[in-house]
């Protein structure tokens, strides 16, 4: 019986516009986006620099433009032991890492809720492809969870998308050492502001602006670690760290918050193309 109301609804003259209207807005919303990132920012004065990461944005399995900006990093610093961990997968289709997966990397997944495990057997990936823990985190038990999976102390890429206590688990990772680290930060808090949320190892994000720490607090935190921020994606979710080593000049100095600050464009998600799934892995040879 709903499906028939439903149907009948759909089909009222009236909705059938209004339909057409909000499809038509969000076409043009999709063409703004991809204008403004494609063509408007080479040319703007504080994103013209080449060793701006912005600019390298795509999307295949993230959310946004990550997996461009991480592939251009390891264009510059080279990649090593093709290894990463990823905290905070959910479903196992979109994230930081899925990507990668197609590239022959293989990692570590842990998450909270067992969605992304269904994702790994449908695609048929090698036993050895991931290694993965469904598990609350904190930071008090980050460290024996990443031991418990086996990760080595020196990889590739680090992950973090936990929303509310990304901070403090950072925090809990001190003895790790990957050569890139992501995380999401707090971009509603001024960039000048160090500002975290106050610690609470069972609290989740419930939707609010209350979450995580600002991009002050993180860049400031990898700094203890001798890791430099070098770049955010253009909607003011992620940012994106290096290892002090690496830098040399293929970065955009100074590594401050105040000169790569991104402000929330949480609205600004288009998807340009086709529903995300993870690309077939490529076969070493």
């Amino acid at each position: 019986m709903r499906k028939i109301f439903q149907r009948l609804y759909y089909n009222l003259p009236v909705i059938r516009e209004l339909r057409r209207i909000e499809d038509a807005l969000n076409r043009i919303k999709v063409n703004e986006m991809i204008r403004l990132l494609d063509f408007d920012l080479h040319n703007h004065p504080r994103y013209g620099d080449p060793r701006r990461l912005l600019s390298y944005q795509s999307q295949v399995c993230s959310q946004s433009g990550e997996d461009g900006i991480i592939h251009e990093i390891f264009r510059r610093i080279g990649v090593e032991t093709h290894i990463f961990a990823e905290i905070g997968v959910g479903n196992g289709i979109e994230n930081n890492t899925a990507f990668l997966l197609s590239q022959g990397w293989t990692g570590y997944w842990i998450d909270s809720d067992s969605g992304f495990l269904k994702e790994i057997k449908n695609k048929g990936f090698p036993k050895d492809c991931v290694e993965y823990l469904v598990a609350f985190v904190d930071k008090d038990n980050i460290s024996r969870l990443f031991e418990q999976l086996g990760i080595p102390t020196e990889f590739d890429l680090l992950s973090l998308d936990i929303d509310q206590n990304t901070y403090y688990v950072w925090d809990g990772l001190q003895r790790y050492r990957p050569r890139v680290v992501v995380v999401e930060y707090n971009s509603t808090i001024p960039a000048d502001l160090d500002w975290k949320v106050h610690y609470d190892p069972h609290q989740t994000w419930n939707g609010t602006k209350n979450f995580g720490a600002s991009l002050k607090a993180f860049e400031l935190l990898g700094r203890t670690f001798g890791y430099s921020l070098v770049g955010c994606d253009f909607h003011g979710v992620n940012a994106f760290f290096v290892r002090d080593d690496l830098l040399a000049d293929k970065f955009v100095e100074p590594y401050t918050s105040e000169n790569h600050y991104e402000p929330a464009r949480y609205s600004m998600f288009p998807q340009r193309s086709y529903e995300s799934q993870i690309l077939d892995r490529i076969t070493p040879g």
